[in-house]
């Protein structure tokens, strides 16, 4: 007798355990099909037809899950695998694995995570943040800051009066060697206004400091939203500076446009760096870009979308030295 009700405390504080916790599958199923031209990619002039995954979001796939361990305290966890939807590839949990806690004070994880400028680095991209954005192909801070790195312990504020702050420091891990990076990002975002700051540092043992600054921030008119992003990228001497402007446009409660321009001007020093490759991204000393996009909703999950990206390079005496075109339209589907 003793036993049986001792198996049945045993079975009703799992039950009430179990009660308090949960587990969700979630995923982002994105292919489109297009044209791309890419020289900084391949000495081929020729446009290439493409069936390609993640024209708007990065196909994948994921588990999160929380328990309520009282007291306004939560145990967190979220892994997150990428995937190629046109070949059926996907690797191990490579954008997101990490655990932790969560409650008044804010989130605290360990793992692999978004860092605390990645946060905040696409938030006012035009083109919704994605291939067709006026800065793919422009921009050297989307290419060279730190996304996701692994061994990142991070901190994430709540809200207070629309203000949110976040802090991450990925750990290199490598004996008598600092190559740390550590960054921190302060939001907000009240009415029809956002703005955002973020502040990277990749340590190097053996080159210069790589530092990334952004400043962004999107203003709603209602029957237009203002995007505008500034992003600067010092690495020793060499400097680049990136801007871009953009609007989003919705034209119904299913359809949105969205266009944008950017620029990238770049001092000697970063130039010479580019072209010996000891420093950031892309050749010319100047890089511009432009970009249309279309998105429709056929459903709150499943979407249609297409446009034109365009971006292109200079050297000092205004001749071309890259060039990229993307034409594309694509299904995106979340579940």
């Amino acid at each position: 007798m003793k036993k049986g009700l001792v198996a049945l405390a045993v079975l009703a504080a799992s039950g009430a355990s179990f009660a308090q916790s949960s587990v969700t599958l979630y995923g982002i199923a994105d292919i489109w099909l297009g044209s791309m031209k890419d020289s900084q990619v391949s000495a081929n002039p020729d446009s290439v037809t493409r069936l390609d995954s993640g024209g708007v979001s990065t196909s994948r796939w994921g588990m999160k899950g929380s328990e309520d361990l009282g007291g306004g305290l939560k145990a967190i966890f979220n892994l997150e695998a990428s995937m190629d939807l046109d070949t059926g590839a996907s690797a191990g949990f490579g954008r997101l694995s990490y655990v932790g806690l969560e409650g008044g004070f804010g989130t605290v994880t360990f793992g692999k995570t978004w860092t605390a400028t990645d946060d905040v680095m696409g938030v006012s991209n035009s083109g919704f943040d994605s291939k067709l954005s006026a800065t793919n192909g422009v921009w050297a801070a989307n290419s060279v800051y730190s996304a996701n790195p692994g061994n990142t312990i991070k901190y994430a504020s709540p809200s207070m009066s629309g203000f949110n702050f976040a802090a991450s420091y990925g750990l290199d891990e490598a004996a008598n060697v600092n190559n740390d990076m550590m960054d921190f990002s302060v939001s907000y975002a009240g009415g029809p206004l956002t703005a955002n700051f973020a502040y990277q540092i990749q340590k190097s043992a053996t080159a210069s400091d790589l530092k990334i600054t952004t400043v962004n921030g999107t203003y709603d008119f209602t029957v237009a939203k203002l995007l505008a992003s500034y992003a600067q990228t010092k690495m020793g001497d060499e400097d680049i500076k990136d801007y871009q402007i953009g609007v989003d446009v919705p034209m119904s409660a299913a359809l949105t446009l969205s266009a944008g321009y950017a620029y990238s001007d770049r001092n000697a020093a970063a130039v010479a760096g580019l072209a010996s490759g000891t420093g950031v991204v892309y050749a010319g000393s100047e890089n511009t870009g432009y970009s249309v996009a279309a998105s429709y909703s056929l459903s709150k999950r499943t979407s249609i979308y297409g446009g034109i990206s365009h971006a292109s390079g200079e050297d000092a005496a205004g001749a071309d030295v890259s060039k990229r075109q993307l034409y594309a339209a694509g299904v995106r589907h979340t579940f």
